[in-house]
């Protein structure tokens, strides 16, 4: 820990030098941001390593103002030298740019000035050869599941930890370390004529957090071959789960309606919609940015303006948008701290897990996978490639797949029944699945 500390220590200084260099250079305003990062890849696919991969990136990124003109400009060589000529280029950039009205840092008064520690580094003291034997033992585990799992595309070990230093000329200057492992394992199985692939993974801060190799391998092996045989069914109207994992999707596509830089430029199916439902009265949709070890966690954004708990949608209703200090200024409004993005978004669960969604929807489709992109932000339509589950009398009867299930978000959001207790764990997005009344599915 203390080579950690001693390496923030070095890098706030070297923010520090490169907002004096930007003063020097007749900036009004500054704010730098410097990273340091390294970690251990590796995969290993039908028993034997197929890449090993170390990393070691530094990077640092420096915008000035000039009045409200502004120029950035990034560099990953950290030496004096770059640091004057990265200075120098923003500078340059700024002085041919447009003025505009809404540039600048946020406000001074906003500025973090509590900085806990959030427990987010956890580093894995793991050699190359341990790493190899961890995904070794996932992928075997996979193959050894079952019978119709016949070839691999690999067990994959993740390690990384980092470090991040902000600081602007209101004097603001924060920095924290922090750590992410997973460990992931994608097989395919063959039954007959139907060959499917499917996957499983774990992450976490603390590798003591991770699934076992061996529950990795075997979740992994069981989605493969519950798939196998999967089918089309027709073109119909029927009630949809969302499973936990693809739930997620869902979340994400809510706040990206109400981010700001989608707002001003009118780009969004939620514009003017504060205040409004847009949920059923049930629902609690919040930020956590202080939770501790969250995957998101931060006391403050990426313009050093503290972040705080933040309820998006109370009984149902929209309660504030996602803005950083631009789009705010743009919208006439007030920063919310989301300069870099909502922090360990949540929705709260009802009291069924995934089987007991599956008997209250009695029949209808549960969604394990979605492909292609097929969101109209504008309008809030929805359409996506869709494989998962045709459920009869609250049980899953067969797989399915080359379907398409469309809608629009707007009255998926209102048409949401329940939220299950079986929550997704590994995003920064948290989430149960969700049991949505009715969507259209295409199929054969």
């Amino acid at each position: 820990m203390m080579d950690m500390q001693q390496r923030q220590r070095q890098l706030e200084q070297l923010v520090d030098d490169l907002l004096t260099e930007a003063k020097r250079c007749g900036a009004t305003a500054a704010e730098a941001g410097v990273s340091s990062d390294a970690g251990l890849s590796l995969t290993v696919r039908m028993g034997e390593p197929e890449t090993i991969e170390h990393t070691r990136d530094n990077g640092l990124g420096v915008t000035v103002y000039f009045g409200q003109r502004k120029g950035s400009a990034s560099t990953s060589d950290l030496s004096p030298q770059a640091i004057r000529e990265t200075v120098e280029a923003a500078c340059n950039f700024a002085r041919y740019t447009s003025e505009d009205v809404c540039a600048g840092l946020a406000d001074e008064s906003l500025m973090a000035t509590n900085l806990p520690d959030l427990d987010l580094y956890h580093p894995w003291d793991l050699t190359v050869d341990d790493a190899i034997a961890l995904a070794t033992r996932c992928e075997t585990a996979a193959r050894e599941e079952d019978e119709r799992i016949f070839n691999s595309e690999g067990a994959t070990l993740n390690s990384h930890s980092g470090l991040h230093v902000y600081g602007n000329t209101h004097g603001f200057i924060g920095g924290y370390p922090s750590s992410r492992h997973s460990l992931s394992c994608a097989v395919v199985g063959k039954e007959d004529e139907s060959m499917q692939r499917d996957y499983w993974y774990t992450l976490s801060r603390l590798s003591e957090q991770l699934e076992s190799p061996e529950a990795v391998g075997q979740v992994a092996a069981r989605r493969t071959v519950s798939r196998l045989g999967a089918r089309p069914i027709t073109t119909r109207q029927a009630p949809v789960i969302f499973q936990s994992d693809v739930a997620v999707g869902l979340l994400r596509s809510f706040i990206g309606a109400i981010r700001g830089s989608a707002l001003y430029r009118k780009a969004s199916f939620l514009l003017d919609t504060l205040g409004d439902q847009l949920f059923p009265d049930f629902v609690r949709i919040y930020e956590e940015p202080h939770l501790l070890r969250g995957l998101a966690s931060a006391a403050y954004d990426n313009e050093g303006v503290a972040t705080t708990h933040r309820s998006y949608i109370q009984d149902g209703l929209l309660q504030s948008y996602v803005l950083d200090s631009y789009a705010a200024r743009k919208l006439g409004m007030q920063t919310t701290g989301n300069a870099g993005g909502v922090r360990n978004l949540r929705i709260d669960s009802g009291s069924l897990d995934l089987a007991g969604l599956l008997k209250k929807m009695d029949s209808g489709l549960l969604v394990t996978e979605l492909m292609g992109q097929g969101l109209n932000m504008v309008t809030g339509d929805y359409s996506r490639g869709a494989a998962g589950f045709w459920v009869e009398n609250g049980e899953i009867q067969y797989p399915v797949e080359e379907i398409t299930i469309a809608g629009n978000l707007r009255e998926m959001f209102m048409g949401l029944q329940e939220v299950g207790t079986d929550v997704e764990t590994r995003s920064s997005v948290q989430t149960g699945s969700w049991l949505i009344d009715r969507m259209t599915i295409a199929g054969g």
